[in-house]
């Protein structure tokens, strides 16, 4: 599944590549089942308190988090946050290893990066409930996110839809070729509290919307503009976003969060602090690679204990432009 020529010509050239077919149903399976077990568990609670009639349990996993939705709007959003936990990124199970290690995608992410692959901090899943305002993305970079000295270096984001990804549902929007003009201007307190590029300052390019189906992979550089809107449907548009870099590329494996401290200079700091990045494939030193759940859970909850503060980008508040 290593990317051909015109794969790898296309991705450059555009800043996107859409790879069909690189999950299979049963590839997905582990991690969908262990999403239902947290929104199950969560069902029950509710339900137990009230806010619920009834659990859906038959429900496919599709179905089910909308239907308890439909009938109670707090409680699914209340179930979808349980999901997301801190930053969006909260499951962090041998499922969520397993399909970060799956070796289809890890082919394609070799062909960009090199042999030797870090998994970047900030891995996603999201639950974009029909209607729910949080669950529309403005335009941005994922750049925008992290300190302004890994803006030259390639940082992948691979967007995986567990349902398929519709313009009804919402699909992402890309806009292609504009990853080789740079960074743009960014805003905080966007829509839903994302950073966001506004319509008006977006490049005159016309963005291309890209329906998915489930298993299929979206690759993204971190200089490709994204968006994502409104979900018109009754189903849950589940996805995740996995990214991936060089292992030269700043990143804090084998560093402790308390070494974050304002008083460092950010330009040594991994691209996004926050959150634990670790080793996927390293030739030279094998003992260094994340294969066990327990290592990958330590590794994530060491961060989320003690969160490092980021420094800022000096981005400029949306109402104040």
């Amino acid at each position: 599944m290593s990317l051909t020529q015109t794969e790898l010509s296309q991705f450059q050239r555009q800043g996107f590549l859409l790879k069909s077919g690189l999950f299979s149903s049963e590839d997905l399976k582990p991690l969908q089942d262990a999403l239902t077990e947290i929104i199950d568990q969560g069902a029950r609670e509710l339900q137990a308190d009230g806010s619920l009639t009834d659990i859906y349990a038959d429900q496919p996993f599709g179905l089910r988090l909308a239907s308890i939705h439909a009938e109670n709007e707090e409680a699914g959003e209340e179930l979808a946050r349980r999901v997301m936990g801190k930053g969006g990124g909260g499951y962090n199970g041998p499922a969520m290893l397993q399909t970060i290690r799956h070796p289809a995608l890890l082919s394609c992410i070799e062909s960009l990066v090199g042999p030797d692959i870090v998994g970047s901090s900030v891995y996603r899943i999201r639950p974009k409930l029909p209607g729910w305002d949080r669950g529309e993305v403005p335009w941005h970079q994922d750049a925008g996110y992290t300190l302004a000295h890994c803006d030259r270096h390639l940082i992948i984001t691979c967007w995986v839809p567990l349902v398929d990804a519709t313009l009804e549902n919402g699909c992402l929007h890309v806009i292609p070729t504009v990853h080789h003009s740079g960074i743009l201007r960014h805003y905080t307190g966007g829509h839903a509290g994302f950073l966001e590029v506004p319509d008006e300052e977006l490049p005159p390019v016309e963005p291309v919307p890209v329906p998915m189906k489930a298993g299929d992979a979206l690759l993204l550089t971190n200089l490709t503009p994204h968006a994502s809107f409104a979900n018109r449907t009754n189903v849950v548009r589940w996805s995740i976003d996995l990214r991936y870099q060089n292992a030269n590329v700043p990143n804090n494996v084998e560093e402790e969060p308390a070494s974050y401290t304002p008083e460092r200079d950010p330009v040594t700091m991994a691209c996004y602090p926050p959150e634990a990045d670790f080793v996927i494939r390293d030739q030279s030193d094998p003992a260094r690679e994340v294969h066990s759940a327990d290592q990958f859970r330590q590794l994530r909850e060491r961060y989320e204990t003690t969160r490092p503060s980021t420094p800022g980008r000096g981005w400029t508040p949306l109402q104040d432009r």
